[in-house]
């Protein structure tokens, strides 16, 4: 994240204490690992847990999906944002890499978030309010919900992609759950017209199959505070998340799209894919050279080789 947002997280988790901060992390994380809902941030010692150790991996996910989305859409404008259940405004700030001259409006039920957003975000207007329970949102270019979309009995999708100009996005954990939640949205919206950017190469029924689930991983650099309260040796963690990004007008999505992270064997690289006709198995030898250096390069979510 932007150094003065990680300066900030520190000076709010300084005020709380380690022993507080360190058990307010782990009733969050047992939520997580449960695919229960977190209890609703409550508080200086919740608020400054999930900001350590939640609001990374959030941003980190939404800095991938926002990546990916911004180079399918190519040069359409996006001048204005809107994060609904914002929080602490991590998927905002991963728009903002993209488009760092957009306006962005965050809505949420947590003043306590919104409170912390507000410092990182000063130029954001700031919404205390539950988006889910109106049926008009101010139209903005871009609207992201994520990491939210679980926690609503009924996704209010139909208000969502009607607020959405250009773009709408939706990130989920990614567990068989919050695939769930995203398949079942693709299906929707796609339906009311919606056309795909991403992660899918086209707009057919999802081919994965129960139990399995599509997700992907991105990289999140730990913190030496956030090391400490998780008692964490590594430097770093994989955040698994899904999502699927659409939009109003038709977008040229990836040809193939890498699925599953690559298997490297002596001499052979295989690429779980997801192609226009369903998933496919792609194998590189050494013997083509030029594919196999393109294997070697390879990441999970990016688009196939």
């Amino acid at each position: 994240m932007p150094r003065h947002v990680r300066e900030a997280i520190e000076d709010r988790a300084g005020e709380v204490g380690p022993a507080s901060l360190k058990r307010a992390a782990a009733e969050m994380s047992d939520a997580y690992r449960a695919g229960k809902t977190p209890p609703r941030i409550a508080g200086a010692e919740r608020t400054a847990a999930y900001l350590v150790t939640r609001m990374p991996a959030t941003y980190a996910a939404a800095r991938a999906v926002l990546r990916e989305t911004h180079r399918l859409l190519g040069g359409r404008e996006i001048s204005s944002v809107l994060d609904i259940g914002a929080g602490s405004g991590a998927a905002a700030l991963a728009a903002l890499e993209e488009y760092p001259a957009a306006a962005v409006t965050l809505i949420d039920r947590d003043r306590a978030l919104l409170d912390a957003a507000r410092e990182w975000l000063p130029q954001a207007r700031v919404l205390a309010d539950d988006a889910t329970r109106t049926s008009t949102l101010v139209p903005h270019d871009l609207v992201i919900l994520a990491y939210s979309a679980g926690e609503i009995a009924r996704l209010p999708l139909a208000t969502l992609w009607q607020a959405a100009r250009v773009a709408l996005i939706l990130i989920e954990p990614g567990t068989p759950r919050g695939f769930a939640v995203i398949r079942a949205a693709r299906s929707e919206l796609l339906a009311a017209g919606a056309h795909m950017i991403a992660p899918c190469p086209a707009e057919g029924a999802c081919p994965v199959i129960d139990p399995d689930w599509c997700h992907f991983a991105a990289r999140v650099e730990r913190s030496a505070l956030h090391r400490r309260i998780k008692g964490a040796d590594l430097g770093y963690e994989d955040e698994k998340y899904s999502y699927v990004a659409l939009a109003r007008e038709p977008v040229a999505p990836a040809a193939s799209r890498i699925v599953g992270r690559p298997r490297h064997h002596p001499g052979l690289i295989e690429l779980e894919t997801c192609t226009p006709t369903g998933l496919t198995t792609v194998r590189a030898t050494k013997r083509d050279r030029d594919r196999f250096r393109s294997a070697r390069h390879a990441e999970w979510g990016a688009p196939g080789i």
